[in-house]
């Protein structure tokens, strides 16, 4: 998978494809624009080759985490014309919805799955961007 993964990062790059800085934030603003909590932007730069940048995010029910995911998506189609390269949870249970853009990687947990993996404390040497609810005045 890593060299699937890193062939498509460098295809992505060749066709001139969004700096990952810019894409992590375009997509954890269009999850908090469809009331998403916690949005943290991970950045594992130099940590991994498996991503630049997680978005993290917790969704409140499997409804929730459908309208999240599709709101994402539709932002990075209608912006950008990016696709995910790979989806997973978005059929059946929705507790974890993962949408990996290559560079970005975004995952919407319900709150008890965040929790669980703990992905914050797992790459807690990442450097993190907490992204704001939009609500101030």
């Amino acid at each position: 998978m890593t060299d699937e993964r890193s062939a498509e990062r460098d295809r992505r790059r060749e066709r001139g494809e969004p700096v990952p800085a810019d894409l992590a934030r375009g997509l954890a603003e269009a999850a908090r624009d469809k009331k998403a909590e916690g949005i943290v932007i991970l950045d594992l730069r130099g940590l991994t080759s498996m991503a630049d940048y997680f978005v993290v995010a917790t969704v409140t029910t499997d409804v929730h985490a459908r309208a999240v995911a599709e709101g994402v998506r539709m932002w990075a189609a209608e912006t950008l014309e990016e696709r995910p390269w790979h989806v997973e949870g978005d059929e059946g249970g929705r507790n974890w919805v993962l949408l990996d853009y290559v560079d970005v990687v975004v995952h919407l947990m319900q709150p008890d799955v965040r929790i669980y993996y703990a992905l914050e404390r797992l790459w807690g040497d990442a450097p993190r961007e907490e992204v704001g609810d939009g609500e101030e005045g």
